[in-house]
């Protein structure tokens, strides 16, 4: 298996000016125009997308609408993976809350880290490792997270054959085409294979995220691991055959976190709070609506994608138990993630952060709910 030879810490932080200028651009259209996913299902190169005001079903009053604020915000990748958010923008949450966002898709944890350090991003959703990287450069600024949105890898395994029965064990000698070095899905999937005595699999991991399913369809690799909706898209066309939940087999995982610079969080506690408040708001509706109201307010960031594999990949991940009702990075996951990181090579043991608080704020998280 292709393991990184280089820390993780040490990438993120040549990255830093590498791609700090082209994270904080967006080639969607400008804020207030429709979101669009582009081209590829699994990440659109950029997006740009505004909340607008709607009024919930049975609303009686009628409630002046609040001053937008603008919101500069980078998302890793588009997948359904991060449904809450779209729904948050989709329903109007974020308006009723004075939010608009400004949104790009970094295409990475690193760019989008980048660009909270660079000020090209206000908030960023990616992997919680990035904070700890950042933390020991004990550089000028600090990431924090403050919102864990996912707790589980978010990344299925599929085949190019059908087989009726799977055994990870299987996998040895096997080519799956797997995500970036010291990304969150590329260390979750080696310590499965490590787990599961499957570390003998030949992992390629020097596939750009947009291309994995080309490369995979086009006769590349025995395996392959995708997020939805490509996921789905591929099985529905005959090209893969569903094999395994890595996040159901690895179990819980801090995987993808909202995280901003402390600075930006003590200079704006309002609207994060705003945006901690919108999003679990949207969590919390995505269990009760129908299947019908999921597939509207999700297809407008995933235009090509039927509605019926919408919901089938929503269903996936309420399944696996994605989105916690509590999204807070507790005291154990943040452990297992220093673990993993440990684990996989990209985190030295003497470089663990003892204090959990040096970078994540949880008392947005704990505000929820809460008047004023």
């Amino acid at each position: 298996m292709i393991k990184p030879k280089k820390t993780a810490a040490a990438l993120i932080v040549a990255l830093l000016l590498v791609f700090a200028a082209a994270c904080g651009q967006s080639n969607g259209p400008a804020a207030g125009g429709s979101p669009s996913a582009g081209a590829s299902p699994d990440a659109s190169a950029s997006a740009s997308a505004s909340s607008s005001p709607s009024a919930e079903p049975g609303a009686g009053a009628t409630v002046a609408p609040k001053e937008l604020v603008t919101i500069k915000f980078s998302e890793v990748i588009r997948s359904i993976f991060y449904a809450p958010y779209y729904v948050a923008i989709s329903r109007g949450f974020f308006a009723d809350e004075g939010i608009k966002l400004d949104m790009n898709t970094a295409q990475g944890s690193d760019k989008g880290a980048a660009a909270l350090i660079a000020g090209t991003a206000d908030i960023s959703l990616v992997g919680p490792e990035t904070a700890i990287y950042i933390y020991n450069q004990k550089g000028d600024k600090k990431l924090k997270v403050f919102y864990q949105l996912t707790m589980k890898d978010g990344s299925f395994l599929l085949s190019r054959d059908k087989a009726d029965a799977f055994d990870w064990g299987s996998l040895k000698g096997k080519k799956i085409i797997g995500w970036r070095p010291g990304s969150a899905p590329q260390m979750v999937m080696a310590s499965t294979l490590k787990e599961k005595g499957a570390d003998g699999a030949n992992v390629v991991t020097n596939i750009a995220a947009p291309a994995m399913a080309g490369a995979f369809t086009s006769g590349q690799g025995d395996y392959i691991q995708l997020f939805e909706p490509v996921a789905s898209t591929l099985i529905a066309q005959g090209k893969a055959y569903y094999v395994a939940s890595v996040g159901e087999t690895y179990g819980d995982f801090p995987e993808t976190s909202f995280v901003a610079t402390s600075d930006y969080i003590d200079k704006n506690p309002q609207v994060i709070q705003g945006f901690v408040n919108a999003v679990a708001k949207a969590t919390e509706w995505l269990t009760q609506a129908s299947d019908e109201e999921i597939a509207e307010a999700l297809a407008p960031y995933f235009e090509g994608t039927p509605k019926e594999r919408i919901v089938d990949s929503v269903n996936r991940y309420k399944n696996q138990d994605t989105w916690p009702a509590m999204p807070e990075l507790t005291a154990a996951a943040f452990d297992k993630l220093q673990s993993v990181l440990i684990e996989n090579g990209v985190l030295k043991s003497a470089d663990k952060v003892a204090d959990m608080n040096e970078i994540a704020d949880m008392r947005f998280v704990q505000n929820i709910g809460k008047a004023g």
